[in-house]
C-alpha cells in the first residue's frame, strides 16, 4: 500500500498529463472514502503533498440555480488557459435527500473545458454536507495545487442563500446574480451578499437595462453593508471594497474585466497582509471542523453509545422521553462506562 501511495504521489508531482489526471482522481477518491484504513492512507498522502501546495489562487463561486455558473466557469477557464494558467474546477452537486444519489452533471456543461489538457474538472456530491460544498473539498483543492494547477475554482451547489462555506476555504468569494433577481431590499436580506468579495451580474446580454439597474442596486447595498460592522475602514484604499460587474458568460463578454478585478483583489490582499492571514484562519477552521466530524464519528462508534442507542431511540419515537434528555444520556454514556471500568479495576 505504501508503494501504491508513492506511485500516486509521483504521478501527481511528476507524471505526464494523462497519468497526472488519473492520479488526481485516485487521490481525491481515496480522500473522500469513509473507510478507516483509507482515511489513514489519505492523511499520509496529503501530508506528503502538503509542501507542494499553497501556490494557487482559490476562487469560490456561488449563485442560484440557472444563474449560469457552469457557463461562466467554462468561459473563464478557457480565458485563463489562453493567458498561460492551468485551471482546476471542483464542482459540487446536490445529493438527493430521498435516494442519496447525485447526478454530477456540471462537467457535461463544460464540454470544451473538460477535454482541455490544461484543465481538470472534478464533480463531487454534497452528500448531505451543508454550506454548498462537499466534505472533502479542501483536501481536493490541495491535491490539485500539488499537481501544479495555479487557479482552483470551487463551484457550490447553488440552492439559495446559505452557500457560505466556500467563503471559508477560498481566497476570493464571488456571488453570481441575475438581472431582475430582486429589489434593493432583497439584495440586503441575502446573508451571503455581505460575504461576497465580488458580485457578478450574469446574462447582461438578455436585458442590458435590467443588468444596469441590478448593478446599481447591489452596489448601493454593498456600500451600506460596508459601513456597518466592517472592521476595516470603508474609505481606506488599503482594503478591498466589494465590487459589482455585469457580463455575459454565454457571449464571452466581460470575462477579461472580471479577471482584472480578481487580479486587483489578489494584489491588494497580498500587499496588506490579509491574503496570508485569511489562509491561516481557514486552516485553523478546517482543523476544528475535522475535529468536530471525528468526535461525532467516534461517539457513534463508542460501545456504550451503541448499546444504549436502540433503547433511547425507541423511547424518543414513542414519546416516553424527551429528545434532549435522551441526548444527554447518550453523551454521558462513554463517561459513565469509563468510570464503571475504573471502579471495577480499583475494587
Amino acid at each position: 500500500m505504501v508503494t501504491w501511495r508513492l506511485s500516486v504521489f509521483d504521478a501527481i508531482i511528476h507524471g505526464t498529463p494523462m497519468a497526472q489526471r488519473r492520479a488526481i482522481a485516485k487521490a481525491i477518491t481515496l480522500l473522500e472514502s469513509t473507510r478507516v484504513d483509507h482515511r489513514a492512507q489519505g492523511d499520509a498522502l496529503l501530508t506528503a503533498l502538503l509542501p507542494h501546495t499553497g501556490k494557487s489562487f482559490r476562487l469560490g463561486i456561488s449563485g442560484v440555480p440557472g444563474v449560469g455558473k457552469s457557463t461562466f466557469i467554462e468561459a473563464l477557464g478557457l480565458y485563463l488557459i489562453a493567458q498561460g494558467h492551468r485551471v482546476a474546477v471542483l464542482t459540487i452537486d446536490p445529493s438527493s435527500s430521498v435516494s442519496g444519489g447525485s447526478i454530477l452533471g456540471d462537467k457535461t456543461r463544460m464540454e470544451h473545458l473538460s477535454v482541455h489538457e490544461k484543465a481538470y474538472i472534478r464533480p463531487s456530491p454534497s452528500s448531505g454536507t451543508l454550506g454548498g460544498v462537499a466534505e472533502k473539498t479542501r483536501e481536493a483543492m490541495l491535491v490539485c495545487e500539488a499537481a501544479g494547477y495555479d487557479v482552483v475554482i470551487v463551484e457550490t451547489v447553488g440552492v439559495g442563500q446559505s452557500e457560505t462555506a466556500v467563503q471559508g476555504m477560498t481566497d476570493m468569494f464571488v456571488l453570481m446574480q441575475l438581472p431582475n433577481a430582486g429589489d434593493d431590499l432583497q439584495a440586503i436580506k441575502k446573508g451571503v451578499m455581505e460575504l461576497a468579495d465580488l458580485v457578478v451580474i450574469n446574462k447582461a446580454d438578455i436585458d442590458a437595462d435590467a443588468a444596469m439597474r441590478a448593478q446599481a442596486q447591489i452596489t448601493s447595498s454593498l456600500r451600506l453593508l460596508g459601513m456597518h460592522g466592517n472592521p476595516n475602514d470603508p474609505h481606506s484604499d488599503k482594503h478591498w471594497q466589494p465590487q459589482v460587474i455585469s457580463l455575459s458568460a454565454l457571449q464571452g463578454q466581460g470575462v477579461d474585466r472580471f479577471w482584472a478585478a480578481v487580479s486587483q483583489f489578489q494584489a491588494l490582499q497580498k500587499a496588506n497582509g490579509l491574503f496570508g492571514a485569511r489562509r491561516q484562519q481557514q486552516s485553523l477552521a478546517w482543523m476544528w471542523e475535522r475535529i468536530d466530524a471525528g468526535l461525532k464519528q467516534a461517539f457513534k462508534q463508542d460501545p456504550a453509545v451503541r448499546a444504549l442507542l436502540p433503547t433511547l431511540t425507541a423511547a424518543v419515537q414513542s414519546g416516553q422521553i424527551a429528545a434532549s434528555t435522551a441526548a444527554r444520556n447518550l453523551l454521558a454514556a462513554p463517561v459513565n462506562s469509563a468510570q464503571a471500568a475504573t471502579n471495577s479495576i480499583a475494587n
